[in-house]
């Protein structure tokens, strides 16, 4: 049954509530709403500059819509979505609206969707890519109804903003003192102020890929030269990050993390494939400086192994593939038991932006965000139709709106489409 309640209703009744109403969290902000607004669809749409995703959008009876990032493509969330909203195939008319039961179903019950879209086996297992873009977009719906910021329906802050790390892409060459010397005066002078940067391997020697031979002497030179070049240029200005994506072997992962030791380094990232197996807690045991790994793994179960083992010292894990908001802040909650902290994976959008941000302030053991805010162009903050991601001092902080804060502007998107995409379908 359709609501008669409109966007202005929602807002009005908002407006009455007690501010502290939020504090108590999703449950409570959201009880005077519970049963009202209804889910009426779920799109998804791809945008050029994005890095492995594609956005998401709920619309609702009460013309109130929420915005996510999923980890897969157009195509393949498009497919998935008509599987979970359709779901045609043998016995699904039992089912009611599709196999996870989106469609009419109350936004607010963030809990309750987010259990039946990860529980979902037949035919098909939950896609963790698709429904982490839901569960984002239904956080936001979620603020937008109560008229609250995400994170503080979360529990509120722990800290004023995010802090935010980014990568040395534009490094030309960090064998050569004078192009690391004019990088690191570069990256001064950017307003957002970043304060920590991480490099891939590849940009010190060669790698091959999906897997690299077992690395000898030579390799290990170069890296460590420039690893020292760069660490000359930089001095105590900006911390320092490595990045692999799974290319080694445990005796070469054990050799790259010891020739960082010098450096200063304050992380090693997926040197070793990143499923687990007993490879990580062996370089855990050997490696001088921190571990990090997560950006590929999905539910809470997969991150387990690693906190259980101690096979790690930071995990990683990202919200567009780790089940949105309610994964992730699930998966944190478990690393508090053994006080492992928890870094975001974001190679995102805006809107995987604003999301990570949210949930790194209510979360208690959290270390850091990736970012791909302040390259050149700007691209992803061009998303904004209001006022740009406000990031000084590498922090970011979100609008205290409804919601993720984020006004997006439809012209900027429309122009930049994926080939072959449709406008939201």
């Amino acid at each position: 049954m359709r609501s008669n309640r409109s966007r202005r209703d929602f807002m009005r009744l908002a407006l009455t509530l007690p501010f502290g109403a939020s504090l108590f969290g999703l449950r409570a902000a959201g009880a005077p709403y519970a049963g009202q607004v209804k889910i009426t669809a779920i799109k998804a749409m791809q945008l050029d500059f994005m890095f492995g995703g594609c956005l998401i959008k709920i619309e609702t009876d009460a013309g109130l819509v929420g915005y996510g990032e999923a980890g897969a493509s157009g195509p393949i969330v498009r497919a998935y979505l008509k599987h979970m909203t359709e779901g045609k195939y043998p016995g699904s008319q039992r089912m009611k609206n599709g196999p996870a039961g989106l469609i009419g179903s109350d936004p607010l019950a963030i809990e309750r969707l987010f259990y039946r879209m990860t529980s979902l086996q037949h035919p098909f297992m939950g896609h963790y890519g698709t429904l982490s873009g839901i569960d984002t977009a239904l956080w936001d719906l979620a603020g937008k109804i109560t008229g609250q910021p995400v994170y503080k329906l979360l529990g509120g802050p722990f800290r004023d903003g995010c802090p935010m790390y980014s990568h040395c892409d534009f490094l030309d060459d960090m064998h050569d003192p004078a192009s690391c010397r004019d990088w690191v005066q570069k990256m001064k002078e950017e307003p957002e102020g970043f304060d920590f940067f991480k490099f891939n391997i590849d940009q010190a020697f060669t790698v091959e890929k999906p897997f690299h031979p077992t690395v000898g002497s030579k390799e290990i030179s170069k890296f460590k030269h420039g690893l020292a070049t760069l660490r000359e240029a930089v001095g105590d200005a900006f911390e320092l990050g490595v990045a692999c994506h799974g290319e080694f072997d445990t005796p070469s992962s054990i050799a790259i993390c010891k020739a960082s030791e010098p450096f200063n380094v304050s992380f090693v990232e997926d040197t070793l494939d990143v499923r687990y197996s007993d490879g990580w807690k062996m370089l855990r045991q050997e490696s001088p400086v921190p571990i990090l790994t997560g950006e590929k793994l999905e539910p809470l179960r997969e991150f387990k192994p690693f906190l259980d083992e101690l096979a790690v010292d930071i995990i990683h894990p990202d919200i567009a593939y780790a089940g949105g908001i309610t994964g992730v802040s699930k998966i944190a909650d478990y690393a508090a038991i053994t006080r492992i902290p928890v870094a975001l994976h974001n190679r995102g959008s805006l809107v995987r932006t604003y999301a990570s941000a949210h949930l790194s302030m209510a979360i208690q053991n959290f270390y850091r965000s990736e970012s791909s805010l302040g390259r050149p162009g700007r691209v992803i903050e061009q998303m904004s139709n209001g006022v740009p991601p406000a990031v000084k001092d590498g922090i970011l902080r979100v609008p205290d709106k409804p919601g993720l804060g984020l006004d997006l502007d439809e012209d900027f998107m429309r122009k930049q489409l994926a080939e072959g995409e449709p406008w939201w379908d």
